[in-house]
């Protein structure tokens, strides 16, 4: 997305959407941003209908406009649905479709993924929804590449995160994706939410409580963060840690659903991003403090992450 020009983000509200998601979308799309200098999004809500019972019946919205705002909307959102196995109303699927139709990115929040595949454009994508819906939904859609263990999916034109509180990571991503992770940070603090959660929704999953839980890993990944430009191995997380290397593996997957390594590596990719958006333009440089270590290591693993090289990105999103 351009960031001289603003981008139209609708949100498809249907009978029984969850507010918490509406909120979410409202939230990340539809504020004003005056602190971060740039065009931000046109924003709008519409329905199928004039007004629209919400999900728990405690109140009713009114006032939107009418279904046909989505074709002119360059993002399409689909919130949760009350009941996922239920067929949504033909004036929804049919938005759908024309926003599909009409190149439109199309997003499903929670069980809005159901939306999507009954419009008929998941088949042979790939996608998530809530862990609690996984199994349903896999049945009702064998088409759809159901990946279950994550937060989100990103399969380009079509976006499907879990849970509702997943929802807020999506929105991240999708901001990052337009104007940035230097963007994507600042709108994160403004929530007082993570910009980047690792790992998945099988650690929300639910399961017995272990007898004894494990402590926390976060003084152990705070301590790596403040240093990413030094020499770090998986040795010396599990040395901080205080426990062996094969136990922080199991840790690191349990609580992060990801490789200490891997987890390592996205965050030196996500300070290399934040040093070329800040204007840094030698490669090396952006290594070395990243810990990345050459010039082509960070053209290698920042394609890897992001789809661009140095160059594109910072064309993109540098200053």
């Amino acid at each position: 997305m351009s960031q001289r020009s603003s981008h139209r983000v609708a949100v498809l509200v249907d009978e029984g959407s969850n507010p918490f998601e509406l909120g979410v979308a409202t939230e990340l799309f539809g504020l004003r941003r005056p602190e971060l200098d740039r065009p931000w999004y046109d924003f709008t809500l519409c329905a199928a209908t004039p007004a629209v019972r919400m999900h728990g019946g405690m109140f009713t919205l009114t006032g939107v406009a009418g279904p046909e705002a989505a074709d002119a909307a360059g993002t399409l959102i689909v919130p949760n649905r009350p009941d996922p196995e239920a067929t949504p109303s033909p004036p929804v699927l049919d938005a759908v479709r024309r926003a599909a139709a009409e190149g439109a990115r199309l997003v499903g929040l929670c069980t809005g993924a159901f939306t999507l595949a009954a419009a008929g454009v998941l088949d042979g994508r790939r996608a998530t929804t809530h862990w609690r819906w996984a199994e349903a939904f896999a049945a009702r859609h064998p088409a759809v590449r159901l990946e279950p263990d994550v937060l989100f999916v990103d399969d380009g034109d079509v976006l499907t995160s879990a849970g509702s509180a997943a929802a807020l990571d999506l929105g991240l991503h999708l901001i990052r994706r337009d104007h940035g992770a230097e963007v994507a940070n600042a709108v994160s603090r403004r929530l007082v939410f993570a910009a980047h959660r690792d790992g998945g929704q099988r650690q929300f999953v639910e399961r017995p409580v272990p007898r004894v839980p494990d402590a926390s890993l976060a003084p152990v990944l705070a301590w790596a963060q403040e240093r990413l430009d030094r020499p770090l191995t998986v040795a010396d997380l599990a040395a901080r840690a205080a426990v062996s290397p094969a136990t922080l593996h199991r840790r690191f997957r349990a609580e992060l659903g990801t490789t200490p390594l891997a987890w390592l590596t996205g965050e030196r990719v996500a300070l290399a991003c934040r040093l070329i958006e800040r204007g840094e333009a030698r490669l090396d440089a952006v290594a070395r403090a990243s810990g990345l270590g050459t010039a082509a290591n960070l053209r290698t693993r920042l394609r890897a992450h992001t789809g661009l090289g140095p160059a594109a990105y910072r064309q993109r999103f540098g200053r």
